[in-house]
């Protein structure tokens, strides 16, 4: 076995070489990486003035509307509906607009609204 390549690794001047090496090269990407940046800045759009910015309609902002929503109907076929075949499902106004509330003494969703104890 020969001792060559440990007394070249072990030279003085190698390592020391490879890693000045190395640094320039990281720093050379970093710079075209800049440069490339912002050459791609330099090509995008201004931002919009604000004159160019939307503004708000003459009769104010728009209300939020609250109303209860229902389904379409599902279609009626003697065949198999497949999801692909119903398209958009839209929404209509439901014909009653109060809201649900909850019953009296009733917890909701879970039990039946007992003082929820242990018997």
């Amino acid at each position: 076995m020969s001792n060559t390549w440990m007394d070249l690794a072990a030279g003085p001047g190698g390592l020391g070489v490879g890693l000045i090496v190395a640094a320039v090269v990281v720093a050379a990407l970093l710079i075209g990486a800049f440069a490339f940046g912002s050459r791609l800045k330099r090509r995008e759009s201004p931002p919009p003035l604000p004159e160019e910015q939307p503004h708000l309609p003459a009769d104010g902002p728009v209300g939020e509307v609250r109303e209860r929503r229902e389904p379409d109907e599902m279609p009626k076929s003697d065949e198999r509906t497949l999801p692909h075949d119903l398209g958009h499902q839209g929404s209509r106004t439901a014909a009653g607009q109060d809201r649900p509330r909850w019953d009296e003494g009733g917890s909701g969703a879970f039990g039946s609204g007992g003082p929820g104890g242990r018997r």
